[in-house]
């Protein structure tokens, strides 16, 4: 006969086949006798007269079944993760191959912008080092005004 931890764990199972097969079960009946296999078996027995043998034989068969459809969702659950975790893998990868073409597209960007200002600064010093000195200035005159106003 099955433990009393068997019955428990598969009870909401076993108690959905037991009234399947015998109908005129209460569902008092069965819940007196939760996790007590002898009570049950007893309770079976005075309600439909059938042999001992035969519930128990029933209640096991149950229990086995109960197991079995546990262990094929547990597997089916653990595929499922384990198909999850490499889509989630398969997303980061693509996610670090976007960031690193857009970071090579920004750093050679940068580069071309960096030599186009040195060929410009090549080809008109003069007026590079004008513009250079008049960006310097309104940049002052608007700090100094900002912080003067802070006083």
């Amino acid at each position: 006969m099955m433990t009393r931890q068997e019955l428990e764990g598969h009870w909401n199972e076993i108690r959905g086949r037991l009234r399947e097969r015998w109908g005129q079960l209460t569902d008092d009946e069965l819940n007196e006798a939760y996790g007590d296999a002898e009570q049950l078996v007893g309770v079976i027995q005075q309600k439909t007269g059938q042999s001992r043998s035969e519930i128990e034989n029933f209640i096991e068969e149950s229990v086995a079944e109960s197991s079995s459809q546990y262990e094929q969702t547990k597997q089916k659950a653990s595929k499922l993760a384990g198909q999850v975790q490499d889509r989630a893998r398969e997303y980061a990868n693509q996610a670090s191959e976007n960031f690193n073409q857009q970071y090579e597209q920004a750093s050679h960007a940068m580069q071309d912008g960096y030599h186009q200002v040195e060929e410009t600064v090549r080809q008109r010093p003069f007026e590079s080092v004008l513009t250079t000195f008049g960006v310097g200035l309104v940049a002052g005159v608007i700090v100094g005004l900002t912080c003067g106003r802070r006083s």
